[in-house]
């Protein structure tokens, strides 16, 4: 009965980050953190952390396999399941709806005023999420310099897992210096990447589809932009569809609530209608799955290493910089004439102030705010 109750809280909870969740990974993570750390109580803010710098050192979708993870910790392989599918389908549906309306009509309806007041609102959320997790990562003078650093270099644009795996690496050598012992170091081996090449033989079948999908799944870094150079890669140059389709269906998935990957159930649909949106959607986000099944047994036994936890701990305070460098850059494109600035600073009082607030309150008011203000 108490596993019953676990796996309705987590479609519950899933189902509403995956239908209100606009803005990208960050803020995601952000609406999770609210979720399970300061309302739920389902994890420590220590063990939040450490998934968030797990799920970083992994191919594939970090909100995605956040809200995995967090399934498997509440209810084990079911949750699991559960957690992932109830994140991801509410973007697939909708993008779904807006790959058939492209593919009859030829264009995507125009929601942009609504989108407007969003994205501010969004960065308030983010920002209430990330301050106590900051505070909590930040344990040692060491660690709020290498932040500073990540920072500084995320800000101009340097890979995000050389970021994240140079933190780890630096923190454990200067750990070592400090021993000056000659203890032996485990060697931490992340999974392999395979280099993604074209297949100018490749045709429009499901079963090529979902080989494509799989193998970017397996192997993707990064946002939606490192996305967006695969699927140039492995479909345009290919013929499979035309940049114009790529392009509107990154936008698709940038505009909708949810995981960007949704992206590929647009493309899916395009390349082989519905049968092909659901065999690329499947196939691109079930390394994540796997993966999180596989590392989610380890992270708590890296916290009990001495020295996975210093690479941990550096790792978090990585991903905590690189959140933050996100959402100045967010800052920069969206917060752009007084009409955001109001909707920004408004949303950062409330969700600083009122923290018993839902952010889904926040996201209709900001969307609600933009639109009439676009209205003056």
């Amino acid at each position: 009965m108490e596993e019953k109750n676990n796996l309705k809280e987590i479609a519950k909870l899933f189902l509403k980050i995956g239908i209100i969740g606009f803005g990208g990974p960050a803020v995601h993570i952000a609406m999770m953190q609210d979720e399970v750390v300061v309302k739920k109580k389902w994890l420590t803010e220590q063990h939040f952390l450490d998934l968030i710098g797990a799920t970083n050192l992994i191919p594939g979708p970090n909100s995605t396999e956040m809200a995995i993870h967090i399934g498997h910790e509440k209810a084990g392989w079911k949750g699991l399941i559960v957690a992932g599918f109830c994140f991801i389908f509410p973007a697939v549906i909708i993008t779904l709806f807006f790959a058939w309306l492209y593919k009859e009509y030829g264009e995507i309806p125009e929601i942009k005023p609504f989108l407007y007041g969003i994205k501010p609102a969004i960065i308030a959320i983010v920002l209430s999420a990330i301050f106590p997790l900051a505070k909590k990562s930040l344990k040692t003078i060491q660690l709020g310099i290498i932040g500073a650093i990540v920072l500084l270099l995320s800000l101009i644009n340097y890979n995000e897992i050389i970021l994240m795996f140079g933190a780890g690496i630096i923190a454990v050598f200067l750990y070592y210096l400090k021993q000056n012992t000659n203890k032996n170091i485990n060697a931490f081996i992340p999974l392999t990447l395979f280099q993604v090449s074209n297949n100018n033989l490749i045709s429009a079948t499901n079963l090529n589809l979902f080989l494509i999908f799989l193998k970017i799944g397996a192997i993707l870094y990064g946002s939606g932009y490192v996305l967006f150079a695969f699927l140039d890669a492995e479909l345009v140059s290919t013929g499979l569809l035309t940049r114009t389709q790529l392009i509107d269906a990154i936008a698709v998935g940038q505009f909708t609530p949810g995981p960007v990957f949704s992206s590929v159930t647009f493309i899916g649909y395009q390349i082989n209608g519905f049968s092909g949106a659901i065999i690329s959607t499947i196939a691109i986000f079930l390394p994540s799955f796997v993966f999180v099944a596989l590392l989610n047994p380890l992270v708590k036994k890296m916290r009990s290493s001495t020295l996975f936890s210093i690479f941990l701990d550096a790792v978090n305070v990585a991903s905590i910089a690189i959140i933050f460098s996100i959402c100045l850059e967010m800052g920069k494109e969206t917060i752009i004439d007084w009409r955001t600035i109001i909707i920004a600073l408004l949303s950062i009082i409330i969700t600083f102030n009122y923290k018993k607030i839902n952010s889904a309150f926040i996201v209709l008011g900001g969307s609600l705010t933009g639109y009439l203000l676009t209205l003056i």
